[in-house]
């Protein structure tokens, strides 16, 4: 079985398209994910949904738990996720209400989120260079030229801390990197993924400057800002998710689905026994 997971806000919960099958608890060894998954049909194949946030946005980005996450998803037979955030720009061509595909993260957190399944007596060192899957990104785009909307195809997004927003000299010094979008969430469910042999990509939906512009007109960030072109972008997000599930082939040729083959740096007879059967979903075909 193959299906297609979506990481979202609980807007994307209500999509009518999509024909909900079971919504289930997943229970993790890491704790509990942040709500009940939607496991149902859209574009004619099977779809996992998860709001990030919880249904009733009640998770601060460093409450989020991203390993039981990842987690639940690998149990519940998913090889693709499509993660959908609301994000800040860093660049002036790169407006509000824009969308952009993500290919580059810059860690900016404080380690509060875990984001790697390893550790307790097993270490593994996956590569991580190019962090998003480029087959699934690519797919989002061409399924995508022909909407009346703005796709910016790469980027790099820089993951502060949070909760709340930069500083103004922040923002600065992260546009003066080059980056183009700033968020909070993305980096430790692409990590998780990677891990995990999951193929991962970012819709980031831009609904704001930050708060590093300063010209006439531009209003500085704010949380009204943001939910106002965020009800904005989620109808776009939607079609866009509708278009790219259709045209989803079914097999890739990327090596996201190996990335622990010679990753795994502790001998199998090294690893504690309660630790290999805690992560049999993610390592046990490469330990047989």
């Amino acid at each position: 079985m193959s299906r297609i997971g979506i990481i979202g806000g609980s807007a994307l919960y209500n999509m009518e398209e999509i024909e909900i099958v079971d919504q289930r608890k997943v229970d993790t060894p890491f704790g509990e994910p942040s709500d009940e998954f939607v496991i149902g049909r859209l574009s004619g194949k099977e779809v996992v949904f998860l709001p990030r946030h919880g249904r009733s946005h009640n998770l601060l980005p460093s409450e989020i738990n991203y390993r039981a996450n990842i987690y639940a998803f690998k149990v519940l037979e998913v090889d693709r996720i499509i993660s959908v955030s609301a994000v800040g720009s860093l660049k002036k061509n790169v407006h509000p209400l824009d969308m952009v595909l993500v290919d580059q993260f810059i860690d900016r957190t404080n380690q509060a989120r875990k984001m790697t399944f390893f550790g307790d007596g097993i270490a593994a060192h996956v590569s991580f260079s190019e962090p998003v899957c480029p087959e699934l990104k690519q797919i989002i785009y061409n399924s995508n030229k022909s909407l009346d909307a703005t796709i910016h195809n790469g980027g790099t997004y820089v993951n502060i801390e949070g909760p709340a927003f930069s500083t103004k000299a922040e923002s600065v010094i992260y546009k003066s990197w080059g980056a183009d979008v700033i968020g909070m969430t993305n980096l430790a469910e692409g990590r998780l993924a990677r891990e995990a042999g999951i193929c991962y990509t970012t819709i980031a939906t831009v609904t704001d400057y930050d708060c590093w512009h300063e010209a006439p007109g531009v209003e500085e960030v704010s949380v009204e800002m943001i939910i106002q072109n965020l009800t904005k972008n989620t109808e776009v997000t939607k079609t866009m998710l509708k278009n790219t599930i259709a045209a989803l082939p079914s097999s890739f040729s990327c090596e996201c689905g190996e990335a622990l083959r010679n990753a795994i740096i502790t001998p199998k007879h090294a690893i504690p026994k309660n630790v290999i059967e805690k992560l049999k979903p993610i390592i046990g075909k490469y330990l047989e």
